[in-house]
C-alpha cells in the first residue's frame, strides 16, 4: 500500500494521537493544541470511513484506493433467486395459491443462504488475498523488486475490495 492510501491502521493510530493531544490540551489550557486534536480526529474518523467506502455497480466493486472486485457469483444468484420467491410468495397470496406461496418462501430461503454461501466467500478469499499481497509486498520490498512490489500492492488493494464489499453487504443485512 501506498502511504497516499487510507487505512483502518492509519486512522486508528491518528485517532490515538489526537486523543493524547486533546489530553494535553486539556492540561495545559492550549486552545491550540485542543483545536489540532479535533482537527487530527476529524481525518482520522475520515480515513476510516474512506478506507471502507466501497463503491458498487452490479457485481462490479471499487475502492478509493483503486482496488476493483467482481462477486462470487452465489451472491448475485442468491439475490436473484430471493427476489423471485419473494414474487412467487406475493402471487401465490393474491391468487389463493399456497403452493405458490410455499414454493416461493423455499426459494427465498435458499437464495438467502446462496448469497451468504457466495458473501463468505468473497470476505475469506478476501482476507486471504491481502495477506498474500501484504506479505508479498514487503518481501518483493527487501528484495528490491519494485515490479513484484506493485503487483502485489495491486493483489491487496484487489482484496481490500473483495472483503470490505462482502463486509458491506453483510452489515446492510444485519442493519435490515
Amino acid at each position: 500500500m501506498s502511504d497516499k492510501d487510507s487505512s483502518t491502521a492509519k486512522s486508528y493510530l491518528d485517532s490515538a494521537i489526537a486523543q493524547g493531544q486533546s489530553a494535553l490540551g486539556s492540561l495545559t489550557g492550549s486552545t491550540g493544541d485542543k483545536a489540532e486534536a479535533s482537527a487530527r480526529k476529524d481525518q482520522a474518523a475520515a480515513e476510516k470511513e474512506s478506507s471502507h467506502s466501497v463503491g458498487k455497480l452490479g457485481p462490479l466493486n471499487v475502492t478509493p484506493s483503486g482496488g476493483m472486485s467482481t462477486d462470487d457469483p452465489n451472491r448475485s444468484e442468491g439475490s436473484w433467486n430471493q427476489t423471485l420467491g419473494s414474487a412467487k410468495e406475493s402471487v401465490g397470496g393474491l391468487v389463493g395459491s399456497e403452493s405458490m406461496k410455499k414454493e416461493g418462501a423455499q426459494q427465498n430461503a435458499e437464495g438467502k443462504g446462496q448469497e451468504a454461501q457466495g458473501q463468505l466467500s468473497d470476505f475469506g478469499s478476501g482476507v486471504s488475498d491481502r495477506v498474500k499481497g501484504a506479505v508479498g509486498g514487503m518481501a518483493a520490498g527487501v528484495t528490491g523488486d519494485r515490479e513484484k512490489q506493485e503487483e502485489m500492492r495491486m493483489k491487496h488493494d484487489d482484496a481490500k475490495t473483495k472483503q470490505r464489499s462482502a463486509e458491506a453487504d453483510i452489515q446492510k443485512q444485519a442493519d435490515a
